[in-house]
């Protein structure tokens, strides 16, 4: 991906599959997936993108958890224009990282330098890196010095701008300094290509040198030969499809009246698929405006927005028939003594149903291992299923999503916990620049089914009461996103998502792992459909939509309603992500014509989001009797206290008094 620094976080990830799969016996039948683990994670990145956070986040969790990392660092020396004497501290990667550098007795990472012209010593550093990665799983490190950058950063604009009054050293063959030359210049002396025909030339282990001047001039000659050609045949094959579609627009427009367009688009220079169908759409008004026929070219326009609609913008999720829409319901069932017991005993119970069926199936996070969880959902499970499977973490939500991306690439089914929802925000870069687009940008190619577990929504206290929902869903859009009521429909949706392929976060109610839920007789099996609401409370006089740790206080209000004469239908939304998709607000919406949103991120945000669902992708406006409405948080972060969350997030009262508003109305 393009965000500098943001190929490290999965990349923990890609290399601590092989350890798994190493050190996991039963896991050695899955020679599909990893040939025992032998496999290693190649890594590289420009010396300037060291100085991103994620870069030492992963370096740092790739050396105490010993994978198989092999990073090779190119140092030219510059950030586009910045040198590297504002990028690091003393003007060296491997300099710095000395403290990383792995001894006897301990983790680390093995650091090795060499310089990016001299081959023979390339192959020499990296022979022996990959070989010692590979087969002790210990990660390292290659600062690979003195890149050459013929062209710059980039063809809209010359470094000579900021390089031409920079000089370096022409050296002698053991290192010593020869002539001072301007940095331009250098390069040239330098490129890797020149050094490589030197020392082609120069070698010779049977007395005969390998190549000739003639050889190596008729090689080149001939690889830009290649190149020309492919491209030139790369071009072709791409503009004769455009130009079929120009002639069959051109012709369309003529039939349609427009011959104006007709001659513009004809005569455009290498035009686009752009072109095409703005010309084709302009024409199609046209020809309406003045009463002409132009059927044939609105066939052709809405052809060619389905086919570029699965050109640009197909698989964003899943499309396969594993896609987490394809699931089938399976209902929860209990047993007629069903025990009342802390929801955390669900969840807990749950997973161990799905590691019990499930080798592939692993998680880890801060506090997950040991001790289970800070909300004990996880409690006995490192006991049972071994620190491979339920692991501990350090402090670092980046490199975990990332873990959890790499892990899933590689086939394996992990689980993911970001302690709390307000801490996703440290790995919310990778979630949203990686793991939502990779099937998108992959067109279903690649999956990576990962799935992020969390907590949020009310507790007490300013940084770990969040609830940032609209943040989530306008950076997340690739990922499905759960947000269940009680532990119940958390463990259905669990059971849900590891059927499938699509990657996901669920959140988890904060407030909910005391609260006392039905323990179900067939854990493991139940599902939650994605994307389907659930009516848990049926009424006439107003539709009222939440989900989380608020659906729990808009139940609590519609029994006050109910008392006062007030007849509530309650929805728990269940899933944003994709949200609602057979329109079952809009048929209680046909039956009570008002409608309120209750939630507790910011104003504007996810109950935002929810209106314009209901209202205008689904067209639920036409059944309204009153305006709808909307019952928030607070602008501000949540206030510390029982106090300050009943100041700050919607309360009983709130809920009570803004419906009787809209009944009113």
């Amino acid at each position: 991906i393009s965000p500098t620094a943001g190929q490290m976080p999965r990349l923990l990830g890609l290399a601590q599959a092989s350890k798994h799969f190493r050190q996991d016996k039963a896991l050695h039948a899955y020679a599909h997936l990893s040939d025992r683990g032998n496999e290693v994670a190649f890594g590289t990145i420009g010396d300037a993108s060291t100085s991103e956070g994620p870069f030492w986040e992963a370096m740092n969790a790739a050396g105490v958890l010993q994978v198989p990392l092999a990073m090779s660092v190119w140092d030219d020396g510059w950030g586009i224009s910045v040198s590297k004497d504002h990028q690091t501290t003393k003007g060296s990667i491997s300099a710095l990282m000395a403290g990383f550098q792995k001894e006897e007795g301990t983790n680390g990472i093995r650091l090795y330098t060499v310089k990016a012209w001299d081959y023979a010593a390339l192959n020499k550093v990296y022979e022996e890196a990959v070989a010692r990665c590979r087969e002790e799983h210990v990660p390292c490190l290659i600062h690979v010095e003195e890149v050459t950058q013929p062209q710059g950063h980039s063809t809209s604009g010359s470094h000579e701008r900021y390089k031409n009054t920079v000089t370096d050293w022409i050296r002698d063959k053991d290192g010593n300094p020869v002539e001072e030359v301007p940095l331009l210049e250098w390069y040239k002396v330098y490129d890797c290509n020149v050094k490589f025909r030197e020392w082609i030339l120069g070698f010779a282990p049977g007395g005969e040198p390998i190549a000739t001047e003639e050889e190596l001039d008729a090689i080149e000659k001939q690889a830009v030969a290649d190149v020309k050609a492919a491209q030139k045949a790369a071009w072709k094959t791409f503009q004769d499809e455009i130009k079929g579609e120009v002639l069959e627009v051109v012709e369309l427009l003529g039939v349609a009246g427009c011959p104006e367009l007709a001659e513009e688009l004809g005569k455009a220079m290498d035009p686009g698929r752009k072109d095409i169908l703005s010309a084709a759409r302009r024409g199609v008004v046209q020809a309406r405006q003045a009463g002409r026929d132009a059927s044939d070219l609105e066939a052709w326009v809405e052809r060619s927005l389905e086919a570029n609609a699965d050109r640009y913008g197909s698989h964003l999720y899943s499309q396969s028939a594993k896609s987490c829409m394809h699931v089938a319901e399976v209902p929860v069932e209990y047993a007629d003594d069903a025990p009342e017991v802390d929801g955390r005993i669900i969840i807990r119970d749950n997973f161990k149903a799905l590691f019990e069926r499930e080798p592939l199936l692993l998680t880890f996070g801060e506090d997950t291992g040991k001790i289970g969880d800070v909300n004990q959902g996880m409690e006995g499970m490192q006991a049972q299923f071994g620190e491979l499977r339920v692991s501990d973490t350090g402090i670092r939500e980046n490199s975990i999503i990332g873990q959890g991306i790499g892990l899933a690439l590689r086939g394996l089914r992990p689980v993911a916990e970001i302690q709390y929802l307000d801490y996703l925000l440290y790995g919310l870069q990778p979630l949203s620049d990686d793991l939502a687009t990779v099937q998108w940008r992959t067109k279903g190619g690649q999956k990576a089914p990962l799935i992020v577990r969390t907590r949020g929504h009310r507790l007490e206290g300013v940084w770990h009461s969040g609830s940032p929902m609209g943040m989530i869903l306008h950076s997340l859009r690739g990922v499905v996103v759960c947000v269940p009521r009680n532990m119940q429909q958390a463990s259905g949706m669990y059971n849900t998502l590891l059927q499938s392929d699509d990657p996901a976060l669920v959140i988890e109610c904060l407030n909910g792992y005391r609260s006392k839920e039905l323990m179900p007789a067939n854990l493991g099996e139940f599902t939650v459909p994605i994307g389907i609401p659930e009516v848990v409370r049926e009424g006439s006089d107003l539709t009222l939509v939440s989900y989380g740790s608020t659906f729990t206080i808009c139940l609590r209000a519609a029994e006050r309603l109910e008392e006062l004469g007030i007849d509530v239908e309650l929805i728990d939304a269940r899933t944003l992500l994709p949200f609602d998709r057979e329109h079952r607000i809009v048929e209680s919406l046909q039956k009570t014509n008002r409608l309120l949103v209750v939630d507790e991120d910011v104003p504007g945000g996810a109950s935002a989001y929810i209106l314009q669902q209901v209202l205008e992708t689904q067209g639920g406006y036409r059944f309204l009797d009153a305006t709808p409405g909307t019952l928030t948080a607070k602008a501000h972060r949540p206030a510390y206290g029982t106090d300050g969350d009943y100041f700050s997030k919607p309360s009983v009262e709130d809920v009570v008094e803004k419906v009787m508003a809209v009944v009113a109305e």
